[in-house]
């Protein structure tokens, strides 16, 4: 979603007609016979340092995925940028900051693209379409109850992973992994009953919004109420007897989540983390932090520092997706007679 578009413009898109789930059978149908034949090309920025607030760019704690329909999307990222046409797709990396132009087609026709997101067991799937000359936002949108998240989790991640790779089997591996997508996607699509997108609440509303926006710093109940066309007394009673677990405290945890990736992937200070995190004052970032994690962030950070020294320590086989560390440890004598 744009950085800068509609806040609300989650929770006020239309949800799928029949029409529009036709159209998203139609263009994963599409997709599955191009991957078929290795001519679905797969874009995936790279060499990317996650989790930095950049002007003009946005990013989310889950990856993202696109089919190009029709018309043109220009990714832009730190230190690259891409287009993305009809008939390609596009997997952005949890954390990693993107800004979006897009442009109608050759012979003019409408942009319009596929996205995914991914939130706590649930799936949404939506079509863009171009909503102010450049900026895409959400036409219409479906979510779909996924108790099998981590699957597409997994593939997206794995992707994202093998795309940066090299190996005699690298076209093989990903032609795999995007089948094993592509084909989840179509299928919910094909038997979602559609039913949480009426029964969506203001507690799922508030959460998706929270994640949305956590690194704007004006982000609290009063605006995320405004929002929602509540007051914030009557969404701080909801959000805390449906999760048993307070709004604010929910909003300062998410914020940490970010800046706990940031520790553990980028070389960011303390106080980049913060303001990039959602929090105005390090100081204060670090009272919050050292309240969910046990420990100040300077501290966390030597910690898993520590960790990883000590594993580069150890005897391993490197494979191209893990780190293998049974071997070279001498075996155990039998104790036998």
């Amino acid at each position: 979603m744009p950085e800068n578009g509609p806040p609300h413009a989650l929770f006020a898109a239309r949800s799928l007609s029949k029409h529009n789930r036709a159209e998203m059978r139609q263009a994963l149908d599409d997709a599955i016979k191009l991957a078929e034949r290795n001519r679905l090309p797969l874009r995936v920025p790279h060499g990317v340092t996650p989790v930095q607030n950049r002007r003009g760019m946005h990013y989310h704690y889950r990856p993202e995925f696109f089919l190009g329909i029709a018309g043109t999307t220009e990714f832009t990222f730190p230190r690259e940028d891409f287009p993305l046409g009809p008939g390609e797709a596009c997997i952005i990396p949890a954390g990693v900051p993107h800004g979006e132009i897009v442009r109608p087609g050759a012979a003019g026709e409408p942009f319009r693209n596929l996205v995914g997101g991914f939130y706590n067991n649930t799936l949404s799937l939506h079509l863009a379409h171009e909503a102010r000359p450049g900026k895409p936002d959400i036409d219409v949108i479906e979510f779909f109850d996924a108790p099998n998240l981590d699957v597409f989790l997994t593939l997206c991640n794995s992707l994202a992973q093998t795309h940066a790779m090299q190996g005699p089997a690298r076209d093989a591996v990903l032609k795999g992994l995007l089948l094993a997508l592509l084909g989840l996607f179509r299928n919910i699509v094909e038997t979602g009953t559609g039913q949480l997108n009426s029964d969506i609440g203001k507690v799922f509303q508030a959460k998706c919004l929270v994640r949305e926006q956590f690194a704007n710093p004006e982000l609290c109940v009063q605006h995320i109420a405004e929002t929602l066309g509540c007051s914030a007394d009557y969404l701080s009673h909801l959000f805390h007897t449906e999760t048993r677990e307070r709004l604010t405290h929910y909003i300062q945890r998410i914020r940490i989540e970010g800046a706990t990736l940031a520790l553990n992937t980028t070389k960011q200070t303390i106080s980049e983390i913060a303001y990039a995190s959602g929090f105005a004052d390090p100081a204060y970032f670090a009272r919050v932090f050292k309240q969910h994690k046990g420990s100040t962030p300077q501290e966390y950070r030597a910690q898993i520092e520590a960790q990883r020294q000590q594993q580069e320590q150890q005897p391993k086989t490197v494979y191209y997706d893990r780190l293998d560390y049974t071997h070279g440890v001498p075996a155990k004598k039998s104790t036998g007679p």
